[in-house]
């Protein structure tokens, strides 16, 4: 029933592309203190690597000793939560026309439609700070277990020749319903190669419980929902719309 949803949803994509209204409430340093005191746990994993996330006050640290992580050369980045943008903002802003005309600071402040899309919390994932260094605006892509680095245990994978890399299985479903939904609520485009390896993420990786505590929080602050996420949740866990 879910994936019938979902190819219906990306049918329609479109029409709801052109109705963009911009309610997000926040921007994007507003995102990350909620994000970081209301979703956010201690003993939570971070996404690309399943390491615990340790609290120390307004700070979030990484033990990496406690997940098999392998630092690739930043160790103090290494050690401390950072938030992902899984769509980054190069790739969205490219997108659109403030930035074809002045890059990222022409966008920042002029465009609402870019301010709503740096700042949705449905794109900002808690990840090792160096990972998402390395990241950076990577396009996510399938990596062969003897190319790249893989960070000791963390399961996903980097490439720099290839510039690519692949997050960790627990987490492609997630990444995977995120894109769709930046593809149906911003317009986002997305090519066909992606959208099939997204599509084959997210049936690999379905919705979980976190997934659905994540979305319906985001929800009760922005009044925004996933419909990719809430399609799969429980009943009892969507709370009132």
């Amino acid at each position: 029933m879910t994936h019938l949803f979902l190819a219906l949803v990306l049918m329609t994509l479109p029409s709801f592309a052109s109705a963009f209204v911009d309610t997000s409430p926040m921007n994007f340093s507003e995102s990350k203190s909620f994000l970081k005191q209301q979703l956010i746990k201690a003993g939570d994993l971070d996404y690309y690597c399943g390491c615990p996330i340790n609290k120390m006050g307004k700070k979030l640290t990484v033990d990496l000793n406690t997940c098999g992580y392998e630092v690739r050369k930043n160790e103090e980045r290494a050690s401390r939560i950072e938030f992902e943008h899984v769509i980054p903002a190069s790739f969205f802003g490219r997108q659109l026309k403030c930035w074809q005309d002045g890059g990222r600071k022409n966008c920042t402040g002029n465009d609402p439609k870019f301010s709503a899309m740096e700042g949705d919390p449905h794109n900002l994932l808690p990840v090792v700070g160096e990972v998402n260094g390395d990241r950076g605006s990577m396009k996510y892509s399938m990596i062969a277990s003897t190319d790249g680095f893989g960070y000791g245990q963390c399961g996903s994978r980097v490439d720099f020749k290839t510039n690519a890399f692949m997050p960790r299985k627990d987490a492609i479903g997630d990444i995977a319903r995120i894109n769709f939904y930046f593809n149906k609520r911003y317009g986002m485009k997305i090519s066909n190669q992606q959208q099939q390896m997204f599509q084959s993420w997210s049936r690999l990786d379905p919705v979980d419980k976190r997934e659905c505590k994540r979305d319906s929080l985001i929800r009760a602050k922005t009044g925004i929902s996933n419909p990719f996420v809430s399609s799969g949740c429980p009943k009892e866990m969507l709370g009132s719309r």
